[in-house]
């Protein structure tokens, strides 16, 4: 695990707790990532048993939001952090929270994959769901893995994921209403498709709002309710200012060279 990002402390106890916290934050995120997979695979596969599953592993997900909580709260009474670490915590505190409602959102993906499987399969197996659900899956993924490694830029990569999900989300409301309306026996269906991918889409945002969190992390810079563009903008340009002033203070030019004087 990459620890760069963190303060190095002279009491190591207190490395080991935010390292242990971090931790089973992707512990977390690892059982998160299993749910919405089985939950998918049983839109894929027509599966009714995966719910049940499903619901098993919401249980541990709770358990593990509550056991996080306690421990950051308990860093946060006893060695007051500063800095990158209380952002830190901040961003773990908000993090499992996203992940325990993406548990949710996929404990009711796996119980509408069992309505659906009872009923017809359309000839295209749901293969729009099934694109919209591989494109949120792998934002999760890479959330966690900017998590893992505290990397602003590949945060920034997978926020804007967001907008493409949103479209196909978009795309299939229009196609399943437009079911129903040319065909009422369609309409339960595509009821529950429309939930399906709306809970889909959630889970996207849930992965966005994660990113975000790593930006604050790095950059202690709030970049919610803000066009991704501009914020990375500006923190490039900040990073470039404080670039040449540093190379000023120590008599170099920005490209490294000495200043004549």
């Amino acid at each position: 695990m990459n620890t760069e990002g963190l303060t190095h402390h002279t009491s190591s106890r207190f490395n080991e707790d935010l390292e242990r916290i971090r931790a089973s934050v992707l512990e977390m995120g690892g059982l998160v990532e299993r749910q919405l997979h089985d939950a998918l695979g049983g839109v894929a596969n027509g599966d009714s048993y995966n719910a049940l599953a499903v619901a098993q592993q919401e249980l541990r997900i709770n358990q593990m939001e509550r056991s996080i909580d306690e421990d950051c709260s308990r860093v946060l009474a006893t060695r007051s952090p500063a800095a990158t670490d209380l952002r830190l915590l901040i961003a773990v505190l908000k993090t499992i929270t996203d992940l325990e409602r993406i548990g949710d959102e996929s404990e009711k993906i796996a119980t509408i994959a069992t309505h659906l499987a009872g009923g017809e399969r359309p000839r295209s197996r749901y293969r729009e769901l099934r694109h919209i659900g591989a494109l949120v899956t792998t934002m999760l993924r890479e959330a966690l893995d900017a998590f893992a490694r505290l990397d602003a830029d590949l945060a920034f990569k997978v926020a804007r994921r967001d907008r493409a999900v949103d479209e196909e989300y978009e795309a299939i409301h229009r196609q399943c209403i437009t079911f129903m309306m040319e065909d009422p026996r369609t309409i339960r269906r595509a009821l529950d498709a429309m939930w399906m991918v709306r809970a889909i889409e959630r889970i996207g945002d849930h992965a966005k709002n994660i990113c975000e969190y790593v930006i604050y992390t790095v950059h202690g810079k709030d970049v919610r309710h803000t066009r991704l563009e501009d914020a990375e903008r500006e923190l490039r340009m900040a990073a470039a200012e404080n670039t040449s002033t540093a190379a000023a203070v120590i008599g170099l030019s920005p490209d490294g060279n000495k200043l004549p004087g």
